[in-house]
């Protein structure tokens, strides 16, 4: 554990292809169809953009073209009712899709006092749920601008992108007396060399060509998740009872063993009569 009279830390971790092992947002996409919004032709361009995200990253301009593009997407869409369905898709779609090495560093980081911080691209509305599903202590996420009939409107009020994301990381520090020179920080994507950056301990995880040189020539960590696995199958079959349980059970072993003494000293002096 670490000294807690020291400044408090922090693990950062980008989502996808980093946490997860697809896009957070284009994953929904069948449920956003079934759910009435978007159409067969929409599914199939998202399906291709998740194609080439996890073929070989997303560059800049890339992800531009796709901010720009999910943007026009969701205009109209009703904020209640995306995260309805998030909520309703959540374990089906992300929880298969989690990186059991992920799931293990966020773990030993919480093991170790740190606060755990998913800093994603994605909207909020998807990214707060599955932060709530890693156990993330806090969650930075794009925002989208929501009208007074409850919709989007197709603007972005915040977007978690690029330097932008540093500035969060920054601006966390700041609030939670975080000393970013003893922080963790984790992504896969070169836009995020300045959140990687910003802190004393980056890593490049599953990392695109870019971000591989960067890091060689930084001589950052580089860490290869290949693992996706269910939350639930992470849990060993006997875990430790609660305290409670375990206290019941020393009792009824007590019992038994005091039993089992008094039976034995009553047949010794049965037999000795």
């Amino acid at each position: 554990m670490e000294n807690h009279s020291l400044p408090r830390t922090a693990a950062f971790f980008d989502l996808d292809k980093t946490v997860i092992a697809k896009s957070s947002t284009l994953t929904f996409s069948k449920s956003f169809y079934q759910g009435g919004l978007i159409n067969r032709r929409a599914v199939l361009r998202t399906a291709y953009a998740q194609f080439v995200f996890l073929a070989g990253g997303a560059d800049h301009d890339q992800m531009e073209r796709m901010r720009a593009y999910l943007s026009a997407l969701c205009r109209g869409w009703n904020v209640e009712q995306v995260k309805e369905i998030v909520a309703e898709t959540l374990h089906d779609l992300i929880d298969p899709i989690i990186y059991d090495e992920a799931a293990s560093l966020i773990e030993e980081h919480h093991t170790a006092g740190r606060d755990v911080v998913i800093v994603s691209t994605s909207g909020a509305e998807v990214v707060e749920p599955i932060g709530e599903l890693l156990g993330a202590d806090r969650v930075v996420a794009t925002r989208m601008v929501v009208g007074d009939d409850g919709c989007f409107t197709g603007e972005v009020e915040y977007y978690a992108y690029g330097p932008t994301k540093a500035e969060a990381v920054r601006e966390l520090a700041e609030s939670e007396g975080y000393d970013l020179s003893r922080c963790y920080a984790y992504s896969d994507s070169a836009t995020d060399v300045p959140m990687l950056e910003s802190v004393g301990n980056p890593h490049a995880v599953n990392p695109d060509r870019a971000l591989r040189r960067e890091a060689l020539s930084r001589g950052w960590p580089i860490l290869d998740f290949h693992r996706p696995v269910r939350l639930k199958q992470r849990i060993p079959a006997f875990s430790v009872p609660p305290r409670p349980a375990l206290v019941a059970v020393a009792a009824i072993g007590a019992a038994a063993a005091t039993a089992g003494l008094v039976w034995y000293a009553n047949r010794r002096r049965t037999t000795a009569a």
